[in-house]
């Protein structure tokens, strides 16, 4: 646990968890400033609440001289370690943490740590939903949306706290050590903050980093990296999930249902009662019955959540039918390996609309894909005219100036029986301020072209080139 009392903290990062932190560290009789890059007006309305209890703010850029005078640094999860004034405090021997550090050492509940590169908000969602169905008390939050230490700031005493945890949160803990840890999978992102794919994937291994035995370890053995990295861990207990191969004392597909040898008693789930598509899906519920199954939770409870369970909004959402095209928001898939997974859940013919602001990861992965499923590419945004120059030639591209005018075009090029798939393989903030905005902006012009041809009682695009 950290001494807080009477020692200097600063906070970097003033988004709702940092507002939380400098909150809980000032309530325990900490001295502490808050810093962020952006000016006052631009910050949460939380942080006017701060100046009231003492905690001093500096805004509108950080500086090194108050790193320096602190004695410890606790960094949100969206400020990168690599920034100056970071570096200079470690130099001179400062203790730097994430929020989960510090939360950390005040939760005395068995924590369930979820993270990978793609499907962790679903896989942590589910894991919740199901604890609760099997009337355990659980907090769910971490890097969904409730900050840990606002669990602790809370006085709440769960059985177990369900934590999806991002590689940002995970470069800044010593301590920190899940009784569970998850690892879905890892591909290629947020290579515009670290210096090369493998830091990336260091700072996902580090999930694993303090576990010991009598923790559990569970991890993708479809995924390369992650079948690797399980083979250099030692001292936990692993379960393997696979949709490819049967796993001993794992869970895996066989057929139309998945199957769980983990305990003595060997369970079923049939996936044709599953309401949430994808395949990347499959592999979320087989990590959360894994997950929930060592936990105590029954198979009765795991099945009925997971048939009733119908996923979260922008994740492959199904938005609706217009003149026989079916429509998909998937704006969560921010990442190449995310949309592969996307690629990979249909049969049918796609319309891809991809874009947004370039990570750095490159497009060549999605090219066998391109060729085997997309029919036709509709790029947007600053990433347009690269993904369109690296994938284009191996399909029909359109370039358009908004999503707006993607969406029109993708259903310009449809024909019946398609599907139009929002899958953008980028960040959104070139246009718009997070993902979940720009997924409802789509869905708010899918609904628009389904009341134009409601309205006219035909195609409002006939004779725009559709097909």
């Amino acid at each position: 646990m950290i001494t807080i009392e009477a020692k200097k903290f600063l906070v970097v990062g003033l988004a709702r968890s940092g507002i939380v932190c400098a909150r809980f560290l000032r309530d325990r009789g900490g001295a502490v400033t808050a810093t962020d890059f952006r000016p006052i007006d631009a910050l949460d309305e939380g942080v006017k609440g701060l100046k009231d209890l003492g905690i001093e703010i500096e805004a509108g850029g950080h500086n090194t001289e108050t790193f320096l005078d602190s004695d410890m640094i606790v960094v949100s999860p969206g400020v990168p370690m690599s920034i100056k004034p970071i570096r200079a405090a470690r130099d001179d021997g400062i203790d730097v943490i994430s929020e989960i550090e510090l939360a950390y050492g005040f939760i005395n509940a068995p924590i369930i740590a979820i993270t990978g590169t793609n499907g962790k908000t679903t896989t942590t969602t589910l894991i919740g939903e199901i604890f609760k169905k099997s009337r355990k008390e659980i907090f769910v939050g971490g890097n969904i949306g409730n900050p840990l230490i606002e669990y602790v700031r809370s006085g709440r005493e769960a059985e177990y706290v369900a934590a999806e945890i991002s590689s940002f949160q995970l470069e800044g803990i010593s301590a920190f050590r899940p009784k569970v840890a998850l690892l879905l999978n890892i591909s290629p992102d947020h290579l515009d903050r670290y210096p090369s794919y493998l830091d990336y994937v260091k700072a996902k291994k580090r999930i694993f980093s303090n576990q010991r035995g009598g923790d559990i370890a569970i991890l993708n053995a479809d995924d390369r990296l992650v079948l690797e990295m399980g083979d250099s861990l030692e001292k936990m207990r692993k379960i393997y999930f696979s949709k490819k191969h049967k796993i001993e004392k794992g869970v895996y597909l066989r057929g139309e249902a998945i199957v769980s040898e983990i305990l003595d008693e060997t369970h079923h789930y049939s996936k044709d009662l599953f309401k949430i598509k994808g395949s990347h899906n499959v592999e979320n519920i087989m990590a959360a019955i894994a997950a929930t199954e060592v936990c105590g939770c029954t198979s009765e409870d795991i099945k009925e959540t997971v048939n009733n369970f119908e996923g979260l909004a922008h994740r492959l959402e199904f938005v609706g039918e217009v003149c026989e095209v079916d429509f998909y928001n998937d704006s969560k898939a921010t990442n190449i390996g995310a949309v592969e997974k996307s690629l990979e859940s249909f049969d049918q013919p796609i319309i891809l609309i991809a874009g947004g602001k370039d990570k750095g990861t490159g497009y060549d992965s999605l090219k066998d894909l391109i060729k085997e499923k997309v029919k036709t590419l509709v790029v947007f945004g600053e990433a347009g005219e690269a993904i369109c120059k690296n994938l284009g030639p191996l399909t029909r591209p359109f370039k358009a100036h908004t999503l707006r005018d993607a969406v029109e075009l993708a259903f310009s090029n449809a024909s019946h029986g398609d599907v139009v798939l929002f899958s953008p393989a980028c960040s959104s903030y070139d246009m718009f301020r997070d993902y979940e905005e720009r997924g409802d902006a789509f869905k708010g012009f899918v609904r628009a072209l389904k009341h134009g041809t409601d309205q006219t009682g035909k195609d409002v695009h006939e004779g725009r080139g559709r097909v």
